[in-house]
């Protein structure tokens, strides 16, 4: 249900950005997921810059507004649901920030190689790689209390 969610809100935002730019070619369904498929020609490298940005932002936001809703979500009744928001959490908080900062280099560049043509690479991976130290002690310091208490009062 996480990496469901991850790619409906990572995809969803490229696909939304390729559709209002008039851009979009297919989607392509590949052994780790799904892709957006673009007319390159038909887009600057900066709009190429901002297609493949818009799908790490998206995920960023979506971590933001599961970290200020984690109380609400820890008073649902629903066990399933709470593990469901809790992995989609950690799917949120760590993947892209991981991935753009560092793992990028190992698996052929993803969404790197456009952001590249907006930003310098070496600034977009460090502050992604600072994202997901700030993300993983939010995770362990803020959310699993929280998620941990709200199991435990299941008992």
């Amino acid at each position: 249900m996480a990496l469901l969610c991850y790619y409906v809100i990572h995809e969803g935002a490229h696909l939304v950005y390729a559709l209002c730019q008039g851009v979009f070619k297919q989607v392509n369904v590949m052994a780790l997921g799904v892709q957006i498929d673009v007319f390159r020609d038909q887009l600057s490298d900066a709009q190429l810059g901002w297609f493949c940005l818009v799908g790490p932002l998206a995920t960023c936001v979506a971590a933001l507004v599961l970290v200020l809703l984690r109380g609400r979500i820890c008073q649902v009744k629903s066990k399933m649901f709470r593990a469901c928001a809790w992995y989609t959490s950690i799917v949120m908080l760590l993947l892209d920030p991981l991935y753009i900062g560092f793992l990028y280099r190992f698996v052929g560049g993803g969404d790197m190689n456009g952001i590249k043509l907006l930003l310098p690479e070496i600034a977009v991976a460090v502050v992604f790689c600072l994202l997901a130290v700030v993300n993983a002690v939010v995770l362990f310091k803020v959310l699993l209390p929280v998620y941990t208490q709200s199991f435990k009062e299941d008992k």
